[in-house]
């Protein structure tokens, strides 16, 4: 999603807005743009290419300031063409006098359109930032600072905004409602951003802005205040951002080198877990999981995945009731709230706005038990939650998630561990198993990733067809989901996913030669019933392609193709199978041309509702 950076120094910014528009590619983008405070004026470059193009642009400018603000764009108001591109000027690109960026939705944006252009504004773009940057030039007093916490009481909605003004050099104004805001504290200077990664290599002090703080960025001070206007005090913490995530090394793309580093992260998530303990949580968390009697998932997109998983092993191994609600739903309807429930949300940025949007509502009905699966410690949910498990994914670059949907259900497994065992029903004897099982799931899936020629061969048949079924029984069912959401999110085939058992209530229809129906085949209790699913296809003439475990006794025979992972590995199964539908959709991808890592219309991080 969006990405912010912006600089106050004594030195040239450009290098460090581009190297942080560089660092948050990531998130997707279709434009991008930086403006800076040049000789009294404000100039700007903007571009619909990549950041790499807006650097060669700017250096053929030899545009350079100590002052500025830079964007990505994800278009939500108006497409994705250089004049919706951040940042936006006002009034007009000659006589500029605020540079404005923004991440986030207005609602209220046609009211304020209006009222604006009925005081004169003219808008050149379709976006509803352009709307804010003309609200803070009509309301400019001379303070830029006390302008921007008066403006930002007319916005409804989730913002982050940086702005800056012709009139006051040496100042970045900033302020965060609903999308998430850092503040780099310099020597002799400071920067703002949405990710602290963004200022890696540049400043490693930060400052996590909360829900409604307004920030004043000068040379050799920053002041923050509150929603209410008052004096706030930011705790500044060390962040050592990972730069080293963004090199590729010996792997064609990000989600190549990502899939390939679950053994690892798999392993680091789990590092240090020596025995189930409530502890794992938090502090706290042994007496709130002796208070809660069922659990409530909310998650989006591929963790919501993740969550359909964990329902299934914390209602068989823990025995406590769970429900899975998909955050941009859920406070959205009528629920029946239960003080005694254990609300997990999923999330591998922590700043997902329906996953923070859904938690809110939530504790709104009651329910104050709160805990997180997040891969960034320092994000929003963290915050928001009274406990959490981080996930050691690190930096997930390719906008289709893989190492941080593994790492969350290695996290998920081991709350439902600990849920079992605060209910008694674990014996000392499972928790060693399932230990032992948890500890080999590293050396497992780099069993799997070995399987890749293999895969490579299917994906040779994948890349031909523009349809394709997915079919899960169980605990599988949910994979079958990831696997098909994998596939058309990187290879733009459409994809599907049933439970087996579904197929002759109606997606059977669907099925022809030209239809590919990957099944998930494990050898557990549903076997035999999930073969009576495939003879169903075969009869009907569709190809399957089949993921089974060594001891699953399918054999390939016309029509049916099948690729054995090495062992059968039980409730942690779907971690493996999940892997190899992983570098299915990636190789398929990768033979239909498809730009892998940042596919068309998708953001990584999505920070606007």
């Amino acid at each position: 999603m969006c990405g912010i950076v912006g600089a106050v120094a004594q030195r040239n910014i450009t290098p460090i807005l581009i190297e942080g528009l560089k660092r948050l590619e990531y998130r997707g983008y279709d434009s991008c743009g930086v403006a800076l405070h040049v000789d009294g004026r404000l100039q700007r470059s903007r571009s619909t290419a990549r950041v790499a193009e807006l650097e060669t642009q700017m250096a053929s400018a030899k545009l350079e300031g100590f002052t500025g603000i830079a964007h990505t764009r994800w278009a939500t108001h108006g497409a994705p063409l250089s004049h919706n591109a951040h940042p936006h000027f006002s009034p007009t690109e000659e006589s500029a006098r605020i540079a404005l960026v923004h991440n986030g939705i207005i609602e209220n944006h046609d009211e304020l359109r209006a009222e604006l252009a009925a005081l004169g504004y003219v808008f050149t773009s379709q976006t509803d930032t352009e709307v804010i940057a003309h609200l803070v030039d009509h309301m400019y007093n001379g303070d830029l600072f006390d302008t921007v916490q008066q403006a930002v009481k007319r916005l409804h909605g989730a913002y982050a905004i940086a702005v800056f003004t012709r009139e006051e050099p040496h100042r970045v104004v900033a302020a965060r409602q609903g999308s998430p805001l850092i503040v780099g504290v310099g020597q002799g200077e400071n920067f703002v951003a949405s990710d602290a990664m963004a200022l890696a290599g540049t400043t490693d002090q930060i400052i996590y802005l909360e829900e409604g703080d307004v920030v004043d960025l000068q040379l050799g001070r920053y002041w923050i205040v509150d929603v209410d206007g008052r004096p706030a005090t930011r705790d500044v913490k060390t962040v050592h951002a990972h730069t080293g995530a963004a090199e590729l090394g010996p792997y064609r793309h990000y989600m190549q080198k990502e899939i390939f580093e679950q053994p690892r992260v798999i392993g680091d998530t789990l590092e240090g877990v020596t025995g189930i303990m409530p502890e794992l949580f938090g502090d706290n968390a042994y007496k709130v999981f002796k208070q809660i009697d069922r659990v409530l998932i909310l998650a989006c997109g591929t963790s919501y995945y993740a969550g359909l998983t964990a329902k299934y092993w914390i209602e068989s191994v823990a025995k406590v009731p769970c429900s899975v609600e998909i955050a941009s739903e859920y406070r959205y309807r009528d629920s029946v709230p239960h003080p005694n429930t254990l609300v997990v949300t999923i999330t591998q940025s922590g700043e997902t706005a329906d996953t923070l949007a859904a938690l809110k509502h939530a504790r709104s009905l009651g329910m104050v038990h709160t805990l997180t699966i997040c891969n960034v410690a320092t994000s929003a949910m963290v915050r928001e939650c009274a406990l959490a498990y981080i996930t050691r994914a690190g930096v997930e670059v390719g906008v289709a998630s893989t190492k941080a949907f593994t790492t969350q259900l290695a996290a998920l497994f081991l709350l439902t561990l600990t849920l079992a065992q605060i209910n008694g029903r674990l014996s000392d004897d499972d928790e060693a198993t399932y230990l032992k099982q948890m500890r080999h799931l590293p050396v497992a899936l780099a069993a799997v990733l070995a399987l890749e020629p293999q895969i490579i061969a299917w994906a040779e048949d994948f890349a031909r067809k523009e349809n394709a079924l997915f079919l899960g029984r169980g605990i599988h069912y949910p994979i079958a989901l990831e696997g098909a959401l994998k596939l058309k999110e990187i290879s733009y085939i459409h994809a599907e996913a049933y439970p087996a058992g579904e197929l002759k209530h109606g997606p059977l229809a669907l099925v022809t030669e030209e239809m590919p129906v990957v099944t998930i085949a494990p050898n557990d209790a549903l076997l035999e019933k999930l073969k009576s699913n495939m003879q169903e296809v075969r009869a009907r003439g569709g190809q399957l392609y089949v993921f089974a475990d060594v001891d699953s006794r399918i054999t390939s025979s016309d029509g049916v193709h099948v690729i054995r992972l090495p062992e059968h590995y039980g409730l942690l199964s779907p971690i493996l199978h999940v892997a190899a539908l992983q570098l299915l959709a990636y190789h398929t991808a990768l033979a239909r041309g498809t730009d892998v890592d940042k596919p068309r219309n998708l953001a990584k991080s999505v920070t606007v509702e």
